[in-house]
């Protein structure tokens, strides 16, 4: 069966009248290349490849032709076998075989052939182990070794970043870092919306992305941990993950131990500014800088770009940018050269850090993370006490108050929470998208600068602190970033959440962080501030009991207080990025190509 399941994919890929289709499909993956194919390249599929825990692996198996031993590029594929992955895992494969590496695309438990139910993430650290013995066996296998993906098959890559004899080269990690456990619970909420998608993606054998009727199915009701079987069925990861809010065994299992300590060959770390992994792989690299060996950290690069969970971003105004799986793989065949070839060219050589700054939509080169010339810059939380939406009173002023000001409330109701428009999530909810629809609610209290009279760059992480009450034992606190455009169109740039107890009545300083960026903006915009207690389903809905969250059925509202005044200095703190005139050191800055 398996031999005619592969026969079958070899007369598929090769037929003809599928050529317009791989076409297309190339025209998607493929960026063009820094130098042209080299060899003719010979293709093994559903090669089986035993494991310890039992059953095999399966892998394609894509060699230049050429009597020597060869650099090897594996890729862990988490995605079922079907005509348009698989179309799409070849072209990948020979763009890089053509060029004298030898590729296997493997896939792992319970995915794209391979044996065993699907569990993503727990089994990979074992099976990676036995994979490498395998290639180790291999007569075409060098010795030198890289790997490529992000998201789940980033997460394949970590879990080998500590092997060696054999064990990687170089890695090539998007859009994933070493803790999962902070991308599902940022601030200590659950990231809903991403980890629903995932779960009811992956139970389609096709992979397909879920219809917003079966999501919202999920998301429509209590408790929590039934959001799967609401949906579709019942998800046994999904029960894990939900049921595990704390960094405890079960994370540890799965994210290691400071494995970007570890790391043993230099990463080409590439994040988006709207994807949920990003603070967790700013922290990776900030790791990797300080502690890893002194040639890895030296090697490693950064690049984030304007992107989401693997797709560009729509940014207001912008229609140039390329995408996102092109931009994934274009620095592969320089980076690869340059790590496992030992080729040193123009090429090759990146700045340390490479960042998109939106609003200017440019590439700037770096040197470090967060910018050594960074201005933190405090901007002060001001109103009568009706702040409440976009038609309030909220400003947001660089002078702090000076007199007494009355605190801003608003009520959270679990069972209507704020919806989420964009931000950081995985699948199509995610990205930019205007805010003014959640800006005219009452539960969302909203600060606003003046108009701008010249640009302001704001680049690097982000914090608010705030001064709050509430009536609730245990709830939540908000904040967004937004970019207002002069004629009033409001669009999420940052977001961010605290889940913690508190004691009710009782006035507390607490700190939110969002999430960082790079956004210029413009003379004539306005800088605003979104403060709430929900932002559903990016993250999930505290119902304020105190009781288990996973299990609760029962909600109830929360009454909250912002304060803001000489002694309850509420404030955002943004990484401003003095002009270029103004500035004694500055980034090298490119523009989009035209």
């Amino acid at each position: 069966m398996r031999a005619a399941r592969a026969a079958l994919a070899g007369i598929l890929l090769a037929s003809p009248g599928l050529a317009a289709c791989q076409a297309a499909i190339a025209r998607v993956f493929l960026p063009p290349a820094n130098r042209p194919a080299e060899f003719r390249v010979d293709v093994e599929r559903e090669i089986r490849i035993p494991t310890s825990a039992g059953g095999e692996l399966a892998a394609d198996l894509f060699r230049p032709r050429t009597a020597e031993a060869t650099p090897t590029i594996l890729v862990r594929l988490p995605l079922a076998r079907t005509f348009y992955n698989q179309t799409a895992a070849s072209l990948v494969a020979q763009y890089w075989a053509g060029r004298g590496y030898t590729v296997v695309i493997q896939g792992t438990r319970g995915r794209y052939g391979s044996d065993g139910p699907y569990d993503p993430l727990r089994p990979e650290r074992s099976d990676g182990i036995d994979t490498l013995r395998w290639l180790a066996r291999q007569p075409w296998f060098d010795g030198r070794l890289g790997m490529w993906g992000g998201s789940a098959f980033g997460h394949t890559q970590w879990v080998l970043a500590d092997q060696v004899d054999p064990g990687p080269s170089a890695l090539m990690i998007q859009i994933a870092s070493t803790s999962f456990h902070d991308m599902f619970y940022p601030g200590g909420a659950f990231s809903l919306g991403s980890a629903l998608h995932w779960a009811v993606q992956s139970q389609d054998e096709a992979d397909a992305t879920p219809a917003d009727a079966v999501l919202e199915r999920g998301f429509d009701g209590f408790p929590l941990i039934e959001a799967d079987d609401r949906a579709l069925s019942d998800v046994g990861f999904f029960d894990d993950w939900v049921s595990h809010p704390e960094r405890d065994a079960y994370w540890t299992a799965i994210d290691g131990d400071d494995r970007a300590a570890r790391l043993v060959a230099p990463v080409l770390l590439m994040g988006g500014w709207y994807d949920p992994f990003l603070p967790s792989q700013l922290a990776d690299f900030a790791r990797i800088r300080t502690a890893a060996a002194a040639h890895v950290a030296r090697e490693t690069r950064l690049v984030i770009g304007p992107w989401a969970h693997a797709f560009t971003a729509s940014l207001p105004g912008v229609s140039e940018l390329r995408n996102y799986r092109q931009e994934s793989l274009a620095p592969s065949l320089p980076w690869f050269d340059r790590h496992l070839l030992g080729r040193r060219d123009a090429e090759s050589e990146l700045a340390p850090v490479r960042l998109f700054v939106m609003g200017a939509n440019v590439w700037r080169d770096e040197q470090e993370w967060p910018l050594a010339r960074t201005v933190y810059t405090s901007f002060y939380l001001h109103s009568g006490g009706r702040a409440s939406s976009s038609a309030g009173d909220g400003r947001l002023e660089l002078a702090a108050p000076s007199g007494e000001q009355p605190a801003d409330a608003f009520v959270y109701d679990p069972r209507d929470p704020v919806p989420s428009l964009g931000g950081a999530m995985l699948g199509p909810r995610g990205g930019v998208r205007l805010q003014n629809p959640v800006e005219a609610r009452a539960d969302v209290l909203v600060y606003s600068s003046a108009a701008l009279e010249r640009a302001l760059e704001v680049t690097g992480p982000l914090e608010l602190v705030l001064h709050v009450e509430t009536d609730a034992v245990h709830t939540d606190f908000t904040a967004k970033l937004v970019d207002v455009h002069p004629d009033g169109s409001a669009y999420n740039v940052s977001e961010g959440v605290l889940r913690q107890r508190y004691e009710p009545g009782s006035p507390r300083e607490i700190s939110i962080e969002l999430w960082p960026t790079s956004m210029l903006f413009r003379a004539g915009h306005r800088i605003r501030l979104e403060v709430s207690s929900s932002s559903y389903p990016r993250f999930d809905r505290n119902p304020n009991t105190g009781r288990d969250i996973a299990s609760e059925r029962e909600p109830v509202a929360a009454h909250q207080r912002v304060r803001h005044g000489p002694d309850a200095p509420s404030r955002l703190i943004l990484p401003v990025i003095p002009a270029p005139e103004t500035s004694s050191a500055g980034g090298a800055t490119t523009r989009m190509p035209r």
